[in-house]
């Protein structure tokens, strides 16, 4: 059996990867999306890598803050998690992370983040502009489901991947 708090980052992981889908579920927001990471010299790709990398580590954070367990997680509320990601500090969202990550994919996101932050200067205002838009696709599902739990059940009606 996992740690929990390997659990718990598998499940703010999973938030990360079916947020833009769920959002994009109306499909001029991702063109819109994709617009602004334009106008801000963002490669769309790796500007959605760290949109979903930036979500779960914002999910993460408040849910490590608020002494969350994995199975408590559902009742996280979409609005806490979207002013964390504007309202932390960049290296605050980092705290707490497992030592190491089942998934590579998890682990190299994560130490790409990592690289932004310990830059700062061009970097640091990229993941400023990031944490925009993932406030605003937040935002955009707290309206239709309010919970990451409301989030995970429209993920698995939607059949998007685990």
């Amino acid at each position: 059996m996992l740690p929990d708090n390997d659990m718990l980052w598998r499940r703010c992981a999973h938030l990360g990867r079916v947020l833009l889908p769920l959002v994009d579920q109306e499909s001029w927001r991702q063109a819109r999306r994709h617009e602004n990471l334009r106008a801000w010299d963002i490669d769309s790709q790796a500007g959605e890598r760290l949109i979903e990398t930036f979500a779960a580590l914002a999910t993460h954070a408040v849910a490590v803050d608020s002494s969350l367990t994995a199975a408590e997680l559902d009742d996280l509320s979409l609005k806490t998690v979207a002013d964390a990601a504007t309202g932390k500090h960049d290296y605050e969202l980092l705290a707490g992370l497992p030592k190491t990550f089942a998934d590579d994919r998890d682990e190299h996101a994560v130490n790409v983040f990592r690289l932004h932050v310990h830059r700062g200067g061009q970097h640091g205002r990229r993941l400023t502009q990031l944490s925009t838009e993932l406030r605003h696709a937040l935002l955009v599902l707290a309206e239709r489901a309010p919970t990451c739990g409301g989030v995970f059940r429209q993920a698995a009606e939607a059949r998007l991947p685990q």
